[in-house]
């Protein structure tokens, strides 16, 4: 092993290694996207480099609200230019992948004695493969099938992204029944977007659906026909299955259902645990009832009760729709924050797409079998749930480098945002408080974290002190102490970011 030291190489504090141009030029562009490809001339929302063009156009400040997560800024508060990708490839003064590779035996010497530390708990796999290349540079237990807890949710966005594509956005409408005797019938038909809004302000009101305007259309086209008084309750046909998730009530997820709002959260926040409604369907339509009283529009329900709910018939006509962001949006959000509504939501997604049932079982064979298309490495994998709260789920350190792998590959850029929402240590999401600022990870590494009682993982980007894009899954079971865990984990990451290993 080399480590190398180059002239412009910056010294960081406490640390005895070195942070090189290579990475501060990827550090300072930690809210754009580094990526071992060239020019990448796909159509979509990247320009010809690769890189993501929002993330230009939406910089966010250096907290969980920030990086790839771009539709987080608040209400009233102008971006700014963050920098891009192009300027991280210049910085490496060659074409993506000319920095050299490193070597397996040299990788192996300095994570072999780290992959021994007995805070990672009795079952233990790593993976690090070269981006550039797709080849494995190092791995321990590959091929094990793991509790991978939320870091499943990278399974998830791929699988969602190659079954629905970037582009897709989830319709919530209205519509209503023709022929009603008395009041008319008018029905709320949710599509399964978890990120509805009935706020009127706040984080993500800017570009989420909401209720509201949703209200507001509806009213419109019902007095176009005259009406003022209408029967009103609402459709969840479109999810199958229990909507409970298996873990029970808790503050991590709310019932899984077709109709939410604010992800049934009785708080004002928008990511992270939080008391939640046992009711999301009903209590997102007693909420548009009362913006369509607003509007001059009354319904039959008594008041200070819920409208119950039906089933739209195939003669319904539509009144109004709103549309979710697109899936990329959704992709990046759910990475950043691990938004177990969204991952949940996406998962069924990709069933509706696969003609399977929209439930826990139907979605776990969509994305089973959405991943196998891509012939992906599947051996010992269980998709019990898409948000990794369900301790039956099983993900190989294999499969989650292959999933990282094929996001950075500049051929499938419809998969990018599964790299561009990974949260950047020390910068954003569930990884803005686990990198100290003079740690060689800190801007460098982009990872999704995993946590469950007794499991740890980490899985994402990192570029290494030669400047080449590296991506790593490190992956733990039977852990005792999550934080030394955490801080393992994170020490395995910076190594590799440290590392001219050949």
């Amino acid at each position: 092993m080399r480590q190398l030291a180059k002239p412009s190489a910056t010294k960081l504090s406490g640390f005895s290694g070195k942070l090189t141009t290579w990475q501060l030029t990827a550090g300072s562009a930690a809210f754009g996207l580094v990526i071992a490809a060239g020019a990448v001339a796909a159509a979509g929302p990247w320009d010809s480099s690769g890189q993501r063009t929002a993330e230009r156009d939406r910089a966010a400040s250096q907290d969980a609200w920030g990086g790839a997560d771009h539709a987080g800024r608040a209400p009233g508060s102008e971006p700014e230019a963050a920098p891009s990708a192009p300027s991280v490839l210049a910085g490496l003064g060659a074409p993506a992948g000319a920095a050299p590779a490193p070597t397996d035996s040299a990788l192996a010497e300095v994570l072999d004695p780290l992959m021994r530390d007995p805070a990672l708990g009795p079952k233990r796999s790593a993976v690090v493969l070269d981006a550039a290349s797709g080849k494995p540079v190092y791995g321990k237990n590959a091929g094990d099938g793991l509790t991978p807890a939320s870091t499943i949710k990278i399974a998830t966005a791929v699988a969602a992204l190659s079954a629905v594509g970037p582009d897709h956005r989830i319709a919530t409408k209205t519509v209503i029944e023709p022929d009603a005797s008395g009041a008319p019938d008018v029905v709320l038909v949710g599509g399964g977007d978890p990120t509805l809004t009935a706020r009127e302000d706040g984080r993500y009101t800017d570009t989420a659906a909401s209720l509201r305007t949703l209200a507001e259309d509806t009213a419109r086209s019902l007095e176009s026909r005259g009406i003022d008084k209408i029967k009103l309750s609402y459709d969840t046909s479109l999810y199958s299955g229990p909507v409970q998730h298996p873990i029970g009530p808790n503050e991590n997820i709310t019932p899984v259902t077709a109709l939410m709002a604010d992800e049934g959260r009785l708080d004002d926040s928008t990511s992270g645990p939080a008391p939640r409604t046992a009711d999301p369907a009903g209590e997102a339509t007693r909420k548009f009832a009362q913006f369509l009283g607003d509007k001059g529009i009354t319904t039959t329900t008594p008041p200070d009760t819920t409208p119950g709910p039906s089933k739209a018939s195939d003669r319904a006509e539509a009144l109004a729709k709103v549309e979710s962001p697109p899936l990329s949006a959704l992709v990046e959000r759910m990475l950043t924050h691990s938004d177990n509504d969204i991952a949940e939501a996406l998962a069924r997604q990709t069933a509706i797409a696969a003609k399977e049932p929209a439930s826990f079982d139907g979605a776990g064979k969509a994305v089973r079998d959405a991943l196998s298309k891509q012939k992906l490495p599947l051996s010992g994998t269980k998709f019990a749930d898409g948000s990794g709260l369900d301790r039956a789920d099983r993900v190989s350190a294999e499969l989650l480098a292959a999933l990282l792998d094929h996001a950075a590959d500049p051929g499938r850029p419809g998969l990018r945002p599964v790299v561009t929402g990974l949260p950047v240590a020390g910068f954003t999401g569930t990884l803005v408080d686990r990198y100290p600022k003079d740690s060689p990870g800190t801007g460098v590494v982009r990872a999704k974290t995993g946590t469950l009682t007794g499991v740890n993982s980490l899985a994402g980007t990192v570029v290494d002190a030669d400047g080449r894009l590296l991506v790593f899954a490190f992956m733990t079971t039977g852990t005792t102490d999550p934080q030394s865990a955490q801080k393992a984990l994170d020490h395995m990451a910076s190594t590799v970011a440290n590392c001219g290993c050949r």
